[in-house]
Order: C-alpha cells, then sequence, then structure tokens
C-alpha cells in the first residue's frame, strides 16, 4: 500500500471498514461459549457474521480489520458524540481503541478455556484526534504471552501513518492449564 496514493489508500481503509460493518451484528455470547472456542476461530466469526459483534464496537463506532496470532486491527473514525468539552475526541476513545486492539492480540493466543483481564493500561498521547483526522486505525502486537501474563503495544495512525497515540498492557491470564 505504499506505493498508493492518500485518496487510494484512504478509499482502501473505507471499503474495507465497510464490507467488515456490513457482516457485522451487535450482540454478546456466553462465557462458556466463548471459553469452548478456539480464539482465532472466535474472531473469524465475528469478522462473518457468524458470532455477534461486541456492542462497544458499535458504541464507540470502531470494528475489527484485521486479526493474526501476532496482531489485531480496529479501524474507526471519530465523531462529535466522541468529543470532550475542550473540542477534541476525549482521551477515552483513544485509550478503548488501544486497550480493545491489544487485549484482542493478546486474546488470539490464548488456547481454548483460557481468558483474560487487563491489569495495566498504559497511553501516551501524540497529538489530538478531531473530526477531521478521518479514519484512524488502532494496531495491537502481542510482545508476550507466558502461563499467567501476556504484554502488548498497541498504536493508533491515520491512512498517512501519522501517530496519534501509543499504549501498552499487562493482562493477566484466566484458566486453561
Amino acid at each position: 500500500m505504499s506505493d498508493m496514493s492518500r485518496e487510494e489508500k484512504l478509499q482502501v481503509w473505507l471499503a474495507a471498514e465497510a464490507e467488515i460493518r456490513a457482516r457485522l451484528k451487535p450482540g454478546t455470547m456466553a462465557i462458556a461459549d466463548v471459553a469452548a472456542l478456539n480464539p482465532l476461530e472466535f474472531f473469524d466469526g465475528i469478522g462473518s457474521g457468524e458470532f455477534p459483534a461486541p456492542p462497544i464496537g458499535e458504541l464507540m463506532g470502531f470494528v475489527p480489520i484485521e486479526w493474526s496470532k501476532t496482531s489485531f486491527v480496529f479501524q474507526g473514525v471519530p465523531q462529535m458524540q466522541h468529543y470532550n468539552p475542550i473540542g477534541s475526541v476525549h482521551g477515552g476513545y483513544a485509550a478503548t481503541l488501544l486497550d480493545s486492539c491489544m487485549g484482542c492480540a493478546i486474546h488470539a493466543n490464548l488456547e481454548k478455556g483460557q481468558g483474560y483481564t487487563t491489569t495495566d493500561l498504559r497511553i501516551s498521547y501524540i497529538r489530538a484526534l478531531t473530526t477531521k483526522t478521518g479514519p484512524v486505525r488502532a494496531e495491537g502486537r502481542i510482545i508476550h504471552v507466558g502461563r499467567s501474563t501476556a504484554l502488548a503495544e498497541g498504536r493508533i495512525y491515520d491512512v498517512d501513518g501519522k501517530l496519534y497515540a501509543t499504549g501498552s498492557t499487562t493482562c493477566l491470564i484466566l484458566g486453561g492449564k
């Protein structure tokens, strides 16, 4: 994609988001049903519309775009409902995107029957998000997955590769062996 113009890349991003959005159906699954699935099968099921997509995505306006054992990418477009009183997107929007992409990257590495919970979340804000920013991607990448804890890092960037925020997380791994 690096040899594409900004407009071409923007169109690819928006098309990918529209394609996924058309398949998603918000809802939840029982934790026992999620635990019975291989995590990548679970994410594939959400992406295909076979399984419900967590309602937080609809509330915050972001969708899963890409996922694998090494990374997880969400995409969203900051809107007016995400604004704070000082005229920019609330930091909680970026924090939620980063917490989600990093947590899902960790989840993708777990075994059936395992879960996780965030124990530490660190965010560094680089520049303000606004409605003029356009679509942004939050990409979480694995640093380490052990028996009891996992670490991931994340970043939010726009179609031009401009960085808006970075983060890191430590998660406690639950259940399993």
